[in-house]
């Protein structure tokens, strides 16, 4: 009201009359001022002979322009056209005295000064609208152990509380980054309010409910990180609407629903689209064709079905494909592998089928990695493969590929991960693994896996020169025979090593005892033999060991050979012809043991009581020995217990009545002792047990 009222009186001061003079000479000035309005603002000229500027259609526009936040460039064109009327004598004017020329200085500073207050409360109106909205986000969080919306108050600005970032220009909130916080709410569909909002970093907290639908609102938004929360509901369509969107990251979370790629597919820069580990549902649309900047698309672990669409393969910039652990079926359109942008494709656990195109070396010449285990893909090794000169990851497990590996496999010397198992490569013959001579040439790979297929022969002298960064090494299941070469122990950080279900025979290696970070040895099933070397348990972290249904021998194993291993969790020694009695101390140093099958050798004595000490122990298997003596009581300490097999022996006595206070019991096998007395009344209710011939009375 005070502004309005100075212009009345500077109105009346310039005529007297309350009407202020116009035309003549001063609209003629005024236009020729235009180009100094040009200069400041590139607006037209602000005065005319039409009546009075203020009157004008140019007022109304500047008015306007001021409310959008322009107040410096009228201000400018203000001054500028003052500067010119200034610059002319008062006789030109056709005014009498420099008085009036004096009010028309003072209505044009009146007006420049209510440009720049309205400007000034129009920005913090909007101002407030971001701090509002803030608050409102806030309040819903119900969950801040680390207090990191302390700073969130009133006594300071906004724009300095932690995770939020403005815009230098209009100190508007551009960005909301509040990663890793352990926050936990609803996320307020007021943050739809910050329309200068560019960046929203929320992932990796505990936000449930689901994504605002006034998310929509946020036309300027860039990045959207929601990642790794308990968001539920479907995927707001009207996402759509952000035209400006290059990143959706809503992976890891309780999404459903079916994806709105009709929708979302008019997102033209959007490069990063990646919505794995959800509950989604439905097939891909054809439309996903038209989202043409993507250069990442994960849809992996969601419950997606049908198949991929011809249009995939329109996806020119797509560099990585994740599409594994769904319903996926059919056969992956041949398109898909002409791109030469693409740079990791991982379709594992599906249902696709069909063979790989044979020039999908030479059309994938950046391929990385190579992700396709877990389906029903068939025919011959794709021999192309080794023009990918950069592959780095080659899985193509769990199939029915077959016929032989080719023999410059090698080529790729960037390999890390190699893993051919469970398929039909190999004819049981000599020259099945002479590939892996060639393969001695990636020095740096990690993980070799062949398991599970038809491979025959021995195991070739020259394994030994494989990579010492070999990790993982797994050639069980197959048809090899003859003895374990010399030359492992060079792997000295060999962690999983599996030979089992094989032919092979002689006795372990002594240099087996240089693997001294192995937690993982497999070699059941096998034609072994002889006694176990001292030294296998120098890696004392091996935590798996399985040396079952071999002709393994020797007395008093726990104590010269398995006391070392500290932290076994899984041990099998049955069905070998070991002899000499259960250590008392190895129970009582490994209470780490998890399962402890012991079955089908020749040991004798009794069971040590010190068994109790094996607390976490679910699986127990001593039968088919010699043991005597009592049931220890002690057994009734193993609280975990699911599975007891104690038959075949020369146990005696009663059955301990406190066993019936073990809650996690499923099976038990008391059979073909010499047991006696009533069985606990609590026993008798599980599904699995056996006795003894003729049963013990019940109590």
């Amino acid at each position: 009201m005070e502004v309005k009222m100075a212009v009345e009186r500077a109105r009346w001061a310039a005529t007297g009359d309350g009407e202020p003079r116009s035309g003549g000479a001063l609209g003629s000035r005024a236009a020729a001022g235009c180009g100094q309005w040009r200069r400041c603002g590139g607006r037209h000229c602000l005065a005319g002979g039409d009546g009075g500027w203020w009157r004008s259609a140019e007022w109304r526009r500047w008015t306007r322009e001021k409310r959008d936040g322009r107040a410096a460039a009228v201000g400018c064109c203000v001054m500028g056209v003052a500067a010119q009327l200034m610059e002319v004598p008062n006789t030109m004017w056709g005014f009498r005295s420099s008085s009036t020329l004096a009010n028309i200085f003072l209505l044009l500073l009146v007006a420049m000064i209510f440009s720049v207050s309205h400007v000034s409360a129009s920005k913090q109106f909007k101002n407030e609208t971001d701090r509002l909205a803030l608050l409102e986000f806030k309040k819903q969080i119900y969950n801040d152990p680390s207090g990191v919306l302390n700073s969130w108050n009133h006594s300071q600005h906004h724009c300095q509380w932690e995770g939020v970032t403005c815009g230098t220009r209009h100190q508007r909130v551009i960005a909301l980054t509040l990663r890793h916080k352990q926050l936990s709410g609803p996320i307020s569909p007021q943050v739809g309010n910050l329309s200068f909002m560019r960046f929203i970093q929320l992932g990796e907290n505990q936000f449930h409910g689901e994504i605002p639908q006034e998310f929509g609102r946020l036309f300027r938004l860039r990045v959207l990180n929601l990642s790794n929360n308990a968001l539920g509901g479907k995927i707001p369509a009207n996402l759509s609407y952000c035209s400006e969107l290059i990143n959706i990251s809503i992976h890891d979370n309780k999404l459903e629903g079916k994806i709105p790629i009709d929708q979302l597919s008019s997102l033209q820069k959007l490069e990063y689209f990646s919505l794995r580990t959800n509950n989604l549902t439905g097939e891909i649309p054809s439309s996903i064709g038209n989202l043409s900047s993507v250069i990442g698309l994960a849809l992996d672990f969601n419950n997606l079905e049908g198949k991929l669409p011809m249009e995939m393969g329109l996806l020119r910039r797509l560099a990585q494909l994740f599409l594994g652990a769904n319903k996926l079926s059919g056969i992956i359109p041949a398109s898909i592998f002409n791109s030469s942008a693409v740079m990791i494709i991982s379709v594992a656990d599906n249902y696709f089928h069909g063979n790989l195109p044979i020039n999908m070396g030479l059309t994938l010449p950046n391929l990385g990695e190579l992700f396709l285990g877990i389906n029903e893909f068939s025919g011959n090794f794709p021999i192309s493969i080794t023009n990918a000169s950069g592959l780095e990851v080659l899985d193509l497990s769990s199939n029915k590929f077959a016929g032989q590996v080719p023999t410059n496999l090698g080529d790729l010397t960037q390999l890390k991960l190699l893993n051919l198992e469970r398929n039909l490569f190999g004819g049981n013959s000599t020259g099945d693994l002479d590939f892996i001579a060639s393969v001695t040439n990636c020095s740096d790979l990690s993980t070799f896996s062949l398991s599970y297929n038809n491979f025959g022969g021995n195991i070739p002298k020259v394994v030994a020169n494989l990579s010492n960064q070999l990790t993982t090494l797994y050639l069980g299941d197959n048809q090899l025979s003859g003895t374990i070469p010399q030359g492992f122990g060079n792997f000295v950080n060999l962690i999983r090593l599996g030979l089992e279900e094989n032919y092979l025979s002689g006795v372990i290696p002594r240099d087996f005892g240089k693997l001294q970070n192995l937690q993982l040895l497999s070699l059941s099933q096998n034609e072994l033999s002889g006694q176990i070397v001292p030294t296998l348990c120098n890696a004392t972290g091996l935590s798996e060991l399985d040396l079952s249904t071999n002709q393994f021998e020797g007395g008093n194993i726990f104590d010269n050979v398995l006391m070392n291993c500290q932290n076994l969790q899984y041990l099998d020694i049955s069905q070998n012809n070991f002899t000499g009695i259960i250590s008392p101390h190895f129970l009582e140093t490994h209470s780490s043991l998890i399962a402890m099958v012991l079955s089908e050798n020749s040991f004798t004595g009794s069971l040590p009581p010190e068994v109790g000490k094996l607390v976490h122990l679910v699986n127990f298997s001593v039968s088919h020995n010699q043991l005597a003596g009592a049931i220890p009581i002690s057994l009734a300490d193993c609280s975990e217990l699911e599975n007891l097999y104690m038959e075949a022996n020369f146990f005696q006595g009663t059955i301990p009545p406190n066993l019936a206070s073990w809650k996690s019991i499923q099976k038990l096998d008391l059979s073909s002792n010499n047991l006696t007395g009533p069985i606990p009344r609590e026993l008798e209710k599980l599904q699995y047990l056996r006795i003894g011939v003729p049963s013990l009375p019940s109590d």
